[in-house]
This record gives C-alpha cells, sequence and structure tokens, in this order.
C-alpha cells in the first residue's frame, strides 16, 4: 500500500475539520475574523518598542511586569498585561509569530472572548504556580528555587501553550495536542526552569477545563460529543457523487 495516500487520510483526520473552520470563517467575515490577534500582534510589537526606549522600561515593568515576590493583588493587576509584554531576552518576532498563528486559529476556531479567557486563565495558571512552586521550596516534587521568586514573568508562551492544546481538543486533533504536551515536557527535562514549568502549569489547568467541559457536555447529551468531527472526517474520506472508487 502507498505511503502517501495512508498520511493523506491522516491528515484529513487530525486537521480537517480545524482547517474547514479556519477557511470557511475567513471566507465569510475576511480579517474581521482575526481582529483580536490583529491587535494583540500591535499590542505586543507597541509594548516592545516601547520598553527598548530610556523612557519606556520602568513604565512597562511597573504596569506589565509579574514576580513570584510580588503582592498578589499587584501581580493579578498585572497578569493581563504582562501577557504582551515580550521577554527581553529572547526575539521578539518570535512572541508576534506564535501570537499570529495561535490566536489567530483560536480566535476562528473559538471566537474573540472564548479566546481572551482560555490565553488569560493560562496565564494566570502560570502566574499562580509560580507562586505556589516558590513557596513549597526546591525540597519537592513542584517546588521551585528562592530566586524563581524575582524573575519577571511577561511574555505569550503560556498563553499559546494553553490554546494550542483545548483547539486541539475541541476539534479533536489528538496527535498534534500530545506533540505539543510531549515538547513542553521535554522542554522541561532539558532546561528546567520557570518558564518550562509555567508552560506544564497552563496546559494542566486547560487540560482540568476540558475534562470539566466533556463531562458537563455528557450529562447534558448523552451523545458523544466527537460525532460531530467523526461524521466530518467519514464524510472527507468517503468518494462523493461523480468521483471514482
Amino acid at each position: 500500500m502507498s505511503l502517501s495516500p495512508a498520511l493523506r487520510r491522516a491528515a484529513v483526520r487530525e486537521w480537517g475539520p480545524l482547517f474547514t473552520a479556519v477557511r470557511q470563517r475567513l471566507a465569510e467575515h475576511g480579517v474581521r475574523a482575526l481582529a483580536l490577534t490583529l491587535s494583540a500582534v500591535a499590542l505586543t510589537a507597541m509594548i516592545q518598542v516601547t520598553q527598548n526606549q530610556a523612557w519606556g522600561h520602568g513604565p512597562v515593568r511597573s504596569l506589565g511586569a509579574v514576580r513570584a515576590e510580588d503582592p498578589l493583588p499587584l501581580a493579578l493587576l498585572r497578569t493581563p498585561l504582562s501577557l504582551f509584554v515580550p521577554a527581553l531576552d529572547l526575539p521578539v518576532w518570535g512572541a508576534l509569530a506564535q501570537i499570529l498563528l495561535v490566536f489567530g486559529v483560536a480566535e476562528v476556531c473559538l471566537g474573540r472572548w472564548r479566546t481572551l479567557a482560555v490565553a488569560y486563565g493560562a496565564t494566570l495558571a502560570g502566574t499562580l504556580y509560580a507562586r505556589i512552586g516558590v513557596a513549597l521550596g526546591p525540597g519537592t516534587f513542584l517546588g521551585l528555587p528562592a530566586s524563581d521568586a524575582q524573575v519577571v514573568d511577561t511574555g505569550p508562551s503560556a498563553a499559546v501553550v494553553g490554546l494550542a492544546v483545548y483547539v486541539c481538543h475541541q476539534r479533536r486533533a489528538w496527535f498534534t495536542g500530545a506533540l505539543v504536551v510531549l515538547a513542553m515536557v521535554v522542554e522541561v527535562l532539558v532546561k528546567d526552569n520557570l518558564a518550562g514549568r509555567e508552560h506544564l502549569a497552563a496546559i494542566a489547568a486547560v487540560l482540568v477545563v476540558c475534562g470539566v467541559g466533556e463531562w458537563r457536555g455528557r450529562r447534558r447529551d448523552p451523545r458523544d460529543p466527537g460525532a460531530a468531527v467523526r461524521t466530518y472526517r467519514r464524510a472527507a474520506a468517503e468518494p462523493g457523487p461523480g468521483r471514482r472508487r
């Protein structure tokens, strides 16, 4: 059996529903379907330019820099903006590319407000984990060294990871979702730092939300929530009218 048809069928099963949803939404609404994403890219770029100026570094840090040692109310106030503050030790184009791709797909598939909610929830999960990890100390499984309390915690990476896993779950792209999770686990194994741990915390929070959503959905409707996706996949795999079998 040829490998190419098998790979094509696997790709259709994995990404077909996601690709169809993105294509239809963009065809119906055009660039308006990406209003949140484009605004987030512009805001991140503007903050990057501002924090690299002598007059702008201080205000950006005061409004959007989160540390585990900060008082909790202050950290919660800064967390929403911290999502769009690029880390100074990483290239800004990476943050912009992550937002454009992952936020764009999420906004098209989930809608504007759910995308914002998942992104903020994932970022908040990482922020709260940092505080808990420092409190536990380095001698425990989930603990962090005391020095991590002073690390400036900004950037969209936790939100991007959380959104990627959430969209994969919603569209039943199990293999892609598993690859995202595996990549984050490998990241921690190779370089165990605060950012990597926060990515795992974001994934854990999103998986809990997805699990609760599945449970509630089955209580309301005993039918399999993946039925619609499987219907699409069967239709894509079957020859249509006029096609030769």
